[in-house]
């Protein structure tokens, strides 16, 4: 079976970067109902960020607004999920580094069953060439 690439929307936020403040946003979004289809956060220089990817981009902002969370976006990137498989990351940034466009950000994970689930993040200006090059 061949993976299953989507383009999705996400939005970033900057945070300070200390304990608690995962949970607290996160906490609010479960609290308000908001669906992530997924999450990541990493320290970026004396400050965290948070990228949420979503599935109703419209809830989002309205749930990040009534939270008083300083977010950016919606940009794009790619979810995709596929058989896990060795050289899947390979398989996938080969074919945009074939196009020259440049990967950003890649996290990819084995579920534990089988099968892995990435996120793929690229300049806006490359999403269009990165989207036909991944056959969506």
């Amino acid at each position: 079976m061949g993976d299953t690439i989507r383009l999705a929307q996400y939005f970033k936020m900057k945070t300070a970067d200390k304990p608690g403040q995962a949970a607290r946003v996160l906490d609010s979004l479960r609290d308000a109902g908001v669906n992530l289809l997924a999450f990541s956060g990493f320290p970026r220089g004396r400050q965290a960020q948070f990228d949420f990817v979503v599935a109703d981009t419209a809830s989002f902002k309205a749930v990040a607004k009534n939270a008083k969370l300083k977010i950016e976006g919606p940009k794009d990137c790619f979810l995709i999920e596929g058989d896990d498989r060795r050289g899947a990351g390979a398989a996938l940034t080969g074919k945009l580094a074939s196009v020259k466009v440049n990967v950003t950000a890649l996290q990819a994970i084995g579920t534990g069953s089988g099968r892995y689930a990435a996120i793929l993040f690229v300049k806006p200006r490359d999403v269009k060439k990165a989207a036909k090059v991944l056959g969506i």
